[in-house]
């Protein structure tokens, strides 16, 4: 599972249903929701 920071729990959480992505400028990306309070979340990946 991927980890990332979740903003409401103000903690790093694990992410549920997260999912590769390439944003505009061509970077990788992770989108998921976080598995304690539902929030989604999202985390920026090295350049690729």
């Amino acid at each position: 599972m991927a980890e990332g920071y979740c903003v409401k729990c103000k903690a790093k959480r694990e992410m549920k249903d997260a999912q590769e992505v390439v944003m505009k400028n061509k970077r990788k990306a992770l989108k998921g929701t976080c598995e304690k309070c539902g929030t989604k979340m999202f985390k920026i990946l090295g350049k690729a």
